[in-house]
């Protein structure tokens, strides 16, 4: 009797681990599509709406850091993506002009959007980690978002925007802290994830000036 009951709570915990991927996966897909159709509804807006790339982002970090393993990872950040992209596209041709470029301007920014979604999120899922992984994931994540912001608010870099300072990018710098904050749960590792973010922001602010 005792094995019996051991078995089926076993059983159990398989069930809910299986039921818990299965909400993921299609969270992941919903998500994706709110975001793309949302996206298409903020680019009509009269205003400069800094809606690109970071909802996308965003997004992309949420579902690797609660994914359940690395190839469930993969697989709902890709899944996410794609269905972003596919809304975007609906959501363009809705309003009579069907764009294959909705996102990332051309046929190969696209797929690097993609590519770099997906990586984004493995790294989030990394950054879950209790060991020095964890720190270096969660440090590339904010350093990335860094290394865009700083991009954008300087005169001379290759996506610089005007409207981009101060309010947007004072907001973006603040959301890409806090992104340490929610993934490292230790002062110690906060602390090596923040310097791990301020030497990707750096090289990759010398890199992007240096084109």
């Amino acid at each position: 009797m005792e094995k019996i009951a051991i078995e089926y709570a076993d059983f159990a915990e398989y069930d809910r681990r299986q039921r818990g991927i299965q909400r993921h996966v299609l969270a992941a897909f919903l998500g994706g599509l709110v975001v793309g159709l949302v996206g298409v509804a903020a680019s009509e807006l009269p205003t400069d709406v800094h809606y690109d790339p970071y909802i996308y982002l965003a997004l992309s970090v949420a579902v690797g850091a609660t994914a359940s393993g690395i190839g469930w990872a993969l697989l709902t950040t890709f899944l996410a993506s794609a269905s972003t992209v596919v809304a975007a596209m609906g959501g363009s041709a809705l309003r009579g002009d069907l764009n294959f470029e909705a996102i990332g301007g051309t046929s190969s920014g696209l797929n690097l959007v993609v590519g770099q979604l997906v990586a984004l999120g493995l790294l989030a899922y990394v950054s879950r980690r209790l060991d020095g992984w964890g720190d270096l994931g969660a440090g590339v994540v904010s350093g990335l978002l860094l290394a865009d912001v700083i991009d954008r608010a300087t005169p001379g870099g290759i996506d610089w925007e005007p409207a981009f300072w101060p309010v947007a990018a004072v907001g973006v710098t603040v959301l890409s802290v806090f992104v340490i904050f929610l993934l490292r749960r230790t002062t110690a590792g906060r602390v090596r994830a923040a310097a791990v973010a301020a030497v990707v922001a750096g090289l990759l602010t010398l890199a992007l000036h240096a084109l």
